[in-house]
C-alpha cells in the first residue's frame, strides 16, 4: 500500500546558485572539515525541510578517507565546505564529533540514508534520478528500489564514462535532467569525484537535491556485501571493505587511517596539522551558466 505523503515534492528547483544559509545545524571540526552534528532523524528532517522550502543543495558523505583526501586537494575541500549537508559517514567521524560535545551525533552512511529516503512516507512522492555506477548498475538499482518501495518514482538514469564529460555529454545530461525534473539526483561516483561533480553541476541542473552516496549503488545491488551493525559501531567497517577488495583499497586504508589518527591526535592536543578551507557563506555560480552551456557548440 502506498504511504500517505505530508511533504510535497519540489517541482520548481530550477538552475540557480547555491543557497547562502546552508549552515543551520551545529558542526564538528574533523581536521578542518566541517561535519554536521547530526543523526539519521535529523538528516531526514533537514531534507524534508529543504524540499518544502524548494531549497537547492547537495549532500556530501564525510569519511576518514575523504577527510584525508581533502588535506591534499583544495578543490575537494571546497566541495565539502559548500555542501548543504555534510553527514558523518563512519563511526570515527561521529566519535570525533561526540568528543567535541555533540552528544546526539551518530554515523549516517550513504547506503542507509538512501534506503531510508526511499522507504519514508514523507518522501514517497519525490522523483529520483540515478547518476553513476558501471554499466548496468543503475538499472539494477531501479529494480531493487522498485521492489522494496513499489511507489518509488524513478524517472531516469545516466551512466557516465570514466573521464570528464565532453561538452556534448554535458548538454545531453542537462537536457535529460531538464526533461525528467527529478527532485533528487543520487550520485555514485566515489570520492572525491562525486563531490566535485555535484559542486560544479548543481547550479546547471533542474533539480533540488543531489546526494553523493559513493558505494551505495554497489551495496544495494549486491556487488559489495554490507557488514553487521556491530562492526560499524566498533569502527571496523574498513576491514570488511578491505577484505572484499584488497587490491584497490589497501593503500587507502593502510596509509590514510594511521595518518588520520596522527593528525587527529595533533588536533585534540590543540595543534592544527593543516587548516585549509572554511565554509563560504556566500552563494557561488560554478562553471558556465545553464543557458551558455546549453547553447554552446
Amino acid at each position: 500500500m502506498r504511504p500517505q505523503v505530508e511533504v510535497a515534492p519540489s517541482e520548481e528547483c530550477l538552475a540557480a546558485d547555491l543557497p547562502s544559509n546552508h549552515r543551520a545545524t551545529p558542526v564538528a571540526d574533523v581536521l578542518g572539515v566541517r561535519v554536521d552534528a547530526v543523526n539519521m532523524e535529523l538528516v531526514l528532517a533537514r531534507l524534508a525541510q529543504m524540499l518544502r522550502d524548494r531549497e537547492k543543495g547537495y549532500l556530501s558523505a564525510i569519511t576518514v578517507h575523504g577527510v584525508m583526501v581533502a588535506q591534499r586537494d583544495p578543490e575537494f575541500a571546497t566541495a565539502f565546505a559548500d555542501a548543504a549537508i555534510a553527514i558523518p559517514d563512519g563511526t570515527p567521524i561521529a566519535w570525533v564529533g561526540r568528543l567535541q560535545g555533540h552528544r546526539e551525533m551518530r554515523y549516517v552512511t550513504g547506503p542507509a540514508l538512501m534506503r531510508e529516503v526511499f522507504l519514508r512516507e514523507e518522501f514517497a512522492h519525490c522523483t529520483h534520478f540515478f547518476y553513476g555506477g558501471d554499466d548496468g548498475v543503475a538499472e539494477d538499482l531501479v529494480t531493487y528500489f522498485r521492489k522494496i518501495a513499489p511507489w518509488a518514482r524513478i524517472v531516469g538514469t545516466f551512466t557516465p564514462p570514466y573521464r570528464p564529460l565532453t561538452k556534448a555529454e554535458e548538454r545531453l545530461l542537462i537536457a535529460r535532467i531538464r526533461r525528467c525534473k527529478p527532485d533528487m539526483i543520487w550520485v555514485g561516483l566515489g570520492t572525491p569525484k562525486q563531490d566535485k561533480f555535484m559542486r560544479r553541476y548543481l547550479p546547471l541542473l533542474n533539480t533540488c537535491l543531489m546526494f553523493g552516496v559513493g558505494a551505495a549503488f554497489d551495496f544495494h545491488t549486491g556487488r559489495i556485501q554490507d557488514c553487521p551493525a556491530w562492526v560499524k559501531e566498533a569502527g571496523l567497517q574498513w576491514i570488511h571493505r578491505l577484505m572484499q577488495d584488497p587490491k584497490r583499497l589497501w593503500r587507502r586504508y593502510l596509509c590514510d587511517n594511521p595518518a588520520f589518527l596522527w593528525r587527529l591526535a595533533l588536533q585534540l592536543a590543540g595543534r592544527r596539522a593543516r587548516p585549509f578551507v572554511s565554509r563560504d557563506q556566500s552563494p557561488h555560480r560554478r562553471g558556465p551558466s545553464f543557458d551558455a552551456l546549453c547553447d554552446s557548440d
